[in-house]
């Protein structure tokens, strides 16, 4: 084949343009990936988060606009709940929930006493983000926990609508437990799909930051800011999976006690959970 000037200026015109395109196509899905890894990268960062509501205790007493001291109940984690300013006090920023030897047990009973908060009716949200900054001290018996629970009943009586425990702590143990529960796990003891409930390891005798982000189809766990354990939303099961589309109040108790922690060693207390501050996100 015979190339005259014009048909040669024609070829390497044809030959660069396929080179170009060829190269283009070769970039194309790699600039896609990149992007998504790019928003999967700035999603995990989450830095848009605004502080909607918090509490660091740097005034003297405890602020009734946002929390209520936790009354007995005859829950296994309730029975020793008090409103005893004994088993309460703030010093230097720091909110200090006791557990104690009840030594006034002509007024009340009880052997044991302990001290916790919750912000129901005073302040819940649906969605967002939950940090405490918190020390917890052991005991044999000591069962501190960081929770909530919905503000209304619009699934019914408990279990129906959910509980978040964000962190839960016994006795000298070295871990945490992060869990969820619902009628889903407890009723129809669908307790595995998905798992409803993590461990991780932790340095007790230091401050750590116990958290929780919650999403329209996730929650997910975390301490000191890493991600330990997380809970999707499934579809085709039954909708008690799921009912994590309410608002939910904030829940702070030193317990004592119980089936799950065991009895109480009263050579142990007093014992505390010592709060930082607690900080809401959205």
């Amino acid at each position: 084949m015979t190339f005259n000037k014009i048909t040669m200026q024609k070829y390497l015109w044809i030959t660069s343009m396929a080179f170009i395109l060829s190269i283009g196509c070769r970039k194309a899905p790699s600039e896609i990936i990149d992007s998504y890894l790019y928003i999967q990268k700035a999603d995990r960062e989450k830095k848009d988060w605004q502080i909607i509501w918090q509490d660091h205790f740097e005034t003297p007493e405890l602020d009734t606009t946002k929390w209520t001291r936790i009354t007995p109940n005859k829950a296994d984690w309730g029975r020793h709940m008090t409103t005893d300013d004994r088993c309460y006090d703030i010093l230097d920023g720091k909110l200090f929930l006791k557990g104690i030897v009840n030594k006034d047990t002509l007024n009340d009973p009880r052997p044991f006493l302990t001290g916790g908060i919750y912000s129901k009716g005073k302040f819940a949200f649906q969605y967002g983000k939950i940090e405490i900054h918190a020390k917890l001290e052991s005991a044999q018996g000591s069962w501190p926990a960081m929770w909530m629970l919905a503000e209304q009943k619009k699934y019914g009586k408990y279990p129906r609508n959910g509980e978040i425990d964000i962190m839960e702590h016994l006795n000298f143990d070295d871990v945490i437990y992060q869990t969820t529960h619902s009628y889903y796990t407890l009723e129809l003891k669908e307790k595995s799909n998905p798992p409803h409930h993590g461990t991780t390891k932790l340095n007790v005798s230091e401050f750590n930051t116990y958290g929780l982000e919650w999403y329209t189809d996730k929650l997910v766990f975390t301490l000191n800011g890493r991600e330990t354990f997380r809970y999707p939303r499934l579809t085709g099961v039954d909708p008690s999976q799921w009912p994590y589309d309410q608002p939910f109040y904030i829940l702070i108790d030193q317990q004592l006690g119980g089936s799950w922690v065991g009895k109480v060693n009263p050579e142990d207390l007093p014992v505390q959970m010592i709060i930082d501050y607690v900080k809401v996100y959205q």
